[in-house]
């Protein structure tokens, strides 16, 4: 719809805990005249129950993303060059790819990233619900993640490694944009 036009629009995607929201926050710092918008700042309609959707084939098109798909369009009649969204579907959901000039799928190990979310949504929570959270990601949730890794990974025009110092990743996202 929008491919090669300004404003860029650039997505961030990887798995919970992987650092979407961190890159996505430094990048849009240091790209001039952007703008960013989080996948996590809105409502959806989606799957009601997330595990069941991944063991049924996790059609991304599942997803009603309109409040993110008309958010867009508005920030593309912006005079803006860029636009940066934390998203973690990358160019897997049609009515988004349409818009996305660059997805990136930061690729953090699946242990860090469990550390980083218990870090980030524990810290101040008793060590019976960090218990309970670490059965539910062995018994349920990881297979969310490996879902990421099977099919948004792969989906991705560009993987950085995860593990890089933020300012690493943020030096490799910036260079490929220059580059395109």
């Amino acid at each position: 719809m929008k491919k090669g036009k300004l404003p860029y629009v650039i997505s961030i995607s990887g798995v919970s805990g992987g650092g979407k929201t961190t890159i996505t926050k430094y990048l849009n710092e240091r790209l001039k005249n952007s703008k960013q918008i989080s996948f996590d700042d809105y409502e959806f309609d989606g799957p009601d129950d997330i595990m069941k959707w991944v063991d049924q084939g996790a059609n991304y098109e599942d997803w009603n993303l309109a409040p993110l798909v008309s958010d867009i369009e508005s920030l593309l009649a912006e005079p803006l060059d860029y636009i940066v969204l934390d998203f973690p579907f990358a160019n897997k959901h049609s009515k988004m790819s349409n818009y996305i000039d660059l997805a990136i799928y930061i690729d953090t190990p699946l242990d860090i990233a469990m550390a980083r979310r218990v870090i980030r949504d524990y810290s101040n929570r008793s060590n019976e619900s960090i218990l309970h959270e670490m059965e539910n990601y062995l018994s349920n949730g990881r297979r969310g993640y490996l879902e990421m890794l099977k099919s948004i990974k792969p989906n991705s025009d560009i993987i950085v490694d995860g593990t890089l110092p933020v300012s690493k990743i943020i030096d490799t996202i910036y260079e490929e944009i220059l580059k395109r």
